[in-house]
């Protein structure tokens, strides 16, 4: 009999937004649990509270995770609003002290609803979503990268300029670290009455190849991933936030038959974050079944 492999053995990994049993980041803490990682949490119940899921046992969602873990791995968790920047430091600071070291970042967190068309859009909203999405995840890599650049023994670097680049500390023989950030479908169809969600979401793609570029130079690998239309709760009559009239009829003529589960986005992140999957740099991949064509 083969033992099972564990490729992220020895790794620690810091999902953010993992509240719920039916999210992504609840799946993408557990696929990386399974592959061997010793996994640290974020969760912000507050959020789930104001939507019509409603929120979930935070126990239930650590005791799920721990089925997940390898033998002699272990978790934890911390509860934070990231659109409070200050928050951000002493998250990756728990993160890392739950093992002494951090090697994987998922930007999974995300505001959605209180949300509206561009007829009425406000400074607000647009805010929330910038500062939960957007701003919350570069901060979070920045300040990884800070961490591990000091690891390797790299100076600090001020007031980069336009072009400027820093010394680079490698060639590596394999990463010394994965973010994952995660995007939307705003680049393959509109979003309607999503305008502040699909802005957020639509910057981290955009900036994807350039904050990637920048991260290669201490050993990091970014990529996004857009995990498609994926069931968390909204697309359920008694969960949902929206009008779902025909959504089952459009569901019944796609490929599949169905949209996608956590699980499906999640298999991809965790590949993404192993030594096999190292080769992809800089790519904002969708991960669909085919929604997208």
């Amino acid at each position: 009999m083969h033992a099972r492999p564990l490729p992220l053995a020895g790794r620690t990994a810091l999902v953010t937004g993992v509240s719920r049993r039916r999210g992504i980041g609840f799946a993408t803490a557990r696929t990386l649990a399974a592959l061997g990682a010793d996994v640290f949490v974020h969760h912000y119940r507050p959020h789930d509270l104001d939507h019509p899921w409603g929120g979930d046992d935070l126990e239930a969602v650590r005791d799920g995770i721990r089925e997940s873990l390898a033998p002699g791995a272990v978790i934890g968790d911390l509860h934070a609003d990231l659109r409070d920047a200050g928050a951000v430091d002493a998250l990756l600071d728990a993160a890392g002290d739950l093992t002494g070291r951090l090697d994987i970042l998922v930007c999974n967190q995300a505001r959605s609803g209180d949300d509206g068309s561009i007829f009425d859009m406000t400074q607000e909203r647009l805010d929330a979503h910038w500062q939960a999405n957007a701003r919350a995840s570069l901060l979070l890599t920045a300040g990884f990268a800070r961490r591990k650049r000091a690891e390797l023994g790299g100076a600090a670097t001020t007031d980069t300029r336009p072009g400027d680049r820093i010394d680079v500390l490698g060639p590596f023989e394999k990463p010394t670290g994965h973010v994952i950030w995660m995007t939307s479908g705003q680049g393959h169809g509109a979003m309607r009455g999503e305008i502040a969600y699909a802005t957020s979401k639509a910057a981290l793609a955009g900036i994807t190849r350039s904050t990637a570029a920048e991260l290669l130079d201490v050993g990091i690998v970014l990529n996004t991933v857009n995990p498609g239309p994926v069931n968390t709760g909204y697309l359920d009559e008694d969960t949902t936030d929206r009008d779902l009239t025909g959504v089952a009829d459009w569901i019944a003529r796609t490929p599949f038959g169905r949209v996608g589960r956590p699980d499906d986005p999640a298999q991809l992140i965790g590949w993404l974050c192993t030594d096999a999957g190292s080769w992809i740099v800089g790519q904002v991949l969708t991960s669909d079944g085919g929604f997208s064509l």
